[in-house]
């Protein structure tokens, strides 16, 4: 074998040896927001689980208040739904503007529930309602610090996807596009934490 030979055949493995990292590390930082989206989906859950308990901590005192308190229950369940089908992994920007969507909708009622129970002293002085407004608030914290998470991994995703050279290989390795952020439409109200007051 002559020089010429040799060289060609270590510029291929080295090659080889290259592609096979860049496939690696496109593989490691889609799991990575993959599981960081998974961290939201536990929290969301947690979320969707303490609601129905402050619903029913509610209904004692606020009989009157039927359409809000469904509101909440109805909003809370399409969440779910949306959640639950995202479940696959199917994380394209469609569903999770469909999840930003029905996230603030539930927000939205949920605060709507807030100023309603306002009218309420004995409501607000309950220990259970107390307790799920508590459990609930440190929820939301959760739910702001695991998107954080899902969009730096998403972050870290695309920008090594979006360099050169994986840039050429990324959709020959099964990567055809970009990963979507988690973001919602009222971004300033959602970086603060919800007022949950009873």
């Amino acid at each position: 074998m002559d020089l010429s030979t040799i060289v060609f055949w270590l510029l291929l493995l080295c090659l080889v040896i290259y592609s096979i990292a860049i496939y690696n590390t496109l593989v490691t930082l889609k799991n990575r927001y993959l599981n960081a989206f998974a961290q939201i989906e536990v929290q969301l859950k947690r979320r969707y689980d303490l609601i129905p308990n402050l619903v029913e901590t509610a209904k004692g005192y606020m009989a009157h208040e039927r359409e809000t308190l469904e509101a909440v229950i109805n909003a809370r369940n399409d969440a779910a739904t949306i959640l639950k089908a995202m479940s696959n992994g199917n994380l394209s920007k469609v569903e999770l503007g469909k999840l930003a969507s029905a996230e603030g909708t539930l927000s939205g009622a949920l605060g709507k529930l807030n100023v309603t129970m306002e009218a309420y002293p004995d409501l607000k002085a309950n220990e259970n309602m107390m307790q799920v407004s508590e459990e609930l608030i440190t929820t939301e914290n959760r739910v702001a610090f695991a998107r954080q998470g899902f969009n730096d991994a998403v972050m870290a995703y695309n920008s090594y996807r979006q360099s050169f050279p994986p840039v050429l290989l990324a959709r020959k390795f099964g990567h055809p596009e970009d990963a979507s952020l988690l973001t919602f439409d009222d971004s300033a109200q959602i970086q603060a934490a919800p007022q949950v007051t009873f």
